[in-house]
């Protein structure tokens, strides 16, 4: 295909990365057409920036080419650490001058956008592929066990992460990976109950208190255990459960009293259930939410679930009661599936996160305002940060704002006054959001 001048001699690399692979693309074009594509996916076996894998690819295309070989243009997404020793480098490879530069428009940077999306699709597809191979997925099961000091791998994981925005609209996400395989029917939601003045850790508490605190009425209503003196924890909450061997069968149904929610209900009618508990729990955090996570475990009496959280800054793996993390080898497939792991957790919550932040913006209590146009509606949410805050001004704060007279000030203040904030409909047992789809079973 022509793309450029007819007079363009180039080769443009193009950078996908994450915290442990990157797949890097290069079009080669020449008199103007591209005249070739290639390409490859790498570990990063240490730490390394874009900047210094282009400069691994540099030396990699170029370390025994001569002459024409080199073109006259390599144009990249970020430039070397020393672009001036590189492009001499090149130069002398060439026999005249090399320009070594980062696109800024026209053609060419149309042209890198392309060569991007294909580095971007190399690595999902080597992504797929890789989690998709039993045999590397029972090698990284066999790893996670190894390095926590399991007995068994751990077949059955859960992954929770807290996602807010500046305290408002707070959720919480459960991810479930059976045999290394994401189980998107399994995914959960949660409401976080009362955020004000609580951070992420005391949110980590409550979250996996009422998850597996739903574990042990499901078990107390199928008869699989009974609380007796004996097997009663000493702190208050429901009873330990015993260690899972397998799926829980489905509970019989339970009176509920007036102020609960509906529960969720299976296909044939009996109400949906959080299956059989994990062989781990992972947290996305460090010590601090590992910590959390097993405090609330310990208050129910459970004992037989193990829990670490991944750190993303160093992707270090935090052990209840350890002061020093473990560090997996980068190149380790355990390490790769636990990040994979918290990613989905990452992702699943964000993604609702932002949706249910989307809704409440698009039905504000601000449209019941006679009068207020949509930008001075952007004025006041910009001014106060959030509909929340705005909500707990005075009219004299709100005259403030540019645009906003005292009668509107007062108008805007009745109305919020008037209205509670929207909350979606919640399993009070649980926390778990059923007045929508699930969002994870597609």
């Amino acid at each position: 295909a022509v793309v450029l001048a007819d007079a363009t001699d180039a080769d443009l690399i193009a950078v996908a990365e994450d915290e442990l692979e990157a797949a890097l693309q290069i079009f080669h074009v020449r008199g103007g057409r591209v005249r070739g594509q290639r390409g490859w996916v790498t570990d990063k076996v240490e730490a390394v920036d874009t900047s210094g894998l282009v400069e691994h690819a540099l030396q990699q295309l170029y370390g025994e080419e001569r002459g024409d070989a080199v073109p006259k243009e390599v144009l990249v997404p970020a430039l070397p650490e020393d672009a001036e020793a590189v492009s001499q480098w090149l130069a002398e490879r060439r026999g005249s001058q090399v320009s070594l530069r980062i696109p800024q428009r026209g053609d060419k940077k149309d042209l890198m956008v392309t060569v991007q999306r294909n580095a971007q699709q190399a690595l999902g597809l080597h992504k797929t592929k890789r989690a998709s191979d039993l045999t590397t997925r029972s090698r990284a099961l066999e790893e996670i066990a190894e390095a926590l000091g399991l007995d068994t791998a751990p077949l059955r994981i859960e992954c929770y992460d807290i996602s807010h925005l500046q305290g408002d609209d707070v959720v919480a996400s459960m991810v479930v990976f059976e045999d290394g395989l994401a189980r998107k029917s399994e995914y959960r939601r949660f409401q976080i109950k009362g955020f004000e003045g609580q951070d992420d850790v005391r949110s980590m508490h409550e979250v996996i208190g009422r998850r597996f605190k739903r574990y042990l009425q499901d078990k107390e209503r199928t008869g699989e255990w009974e609380e007796t003196p004996e097997t009663a924890p000493a702190t208050t909450g429901p009873a330990p459960a015993p260690a899972a061997t397998g799926p829980v069968p489905a509970p019989a149904l339970s009176a509920a009293s007036p102020d609960d929610e509906p529960e969720p209900r299976e296909d044939d009618g009996r109400p949906k259930r959080f299956a059989y508990p994990p062989q781990l729990v992972v947290v996305d955090g460090g010590q601090p939410q590992v910590a959390a996570a097993k405090r609330a475990l310990d208050e129910l009496g459970i004992d037989d679930i193990a829990v670490c959280g991944l750190a993303k800054r160093l992707e270090e793996v935090w052990l209840p009661d350890d002061d020093d993390p473990v560090v997996l080898p980068r190149s380790s497939e355990g390490l790769y599936l636990l990040q994979r792991v918290r990613d989905e957790a990452h992702r699943f919550a964000i993604t609702y996160q932002r949706a249910k932040r989307a809704k409440r913006i698009r039905s504000s209590p601000l449209d019941d305002v006679t009068g207020l146009g949509e930008t001075r509606k952007q004025a006041l949410v910009k001014h106060f940060g959030s509909v929340k805050k705005l909500r707990q001004a005075t009219i004299d704060e709100i005259c403030e704002v540019p645009g906003i007279g005292r009668r509107t000030a007062e108008s805007v203040a009745a109305a919020l006054a008037s209205t509670a904030p929207a909350a979606p409909a919640v399993n009070t047992a649980t926390g778990e959001i059923i007045e929508e789809d699930d969002g994870g079973s597609s």
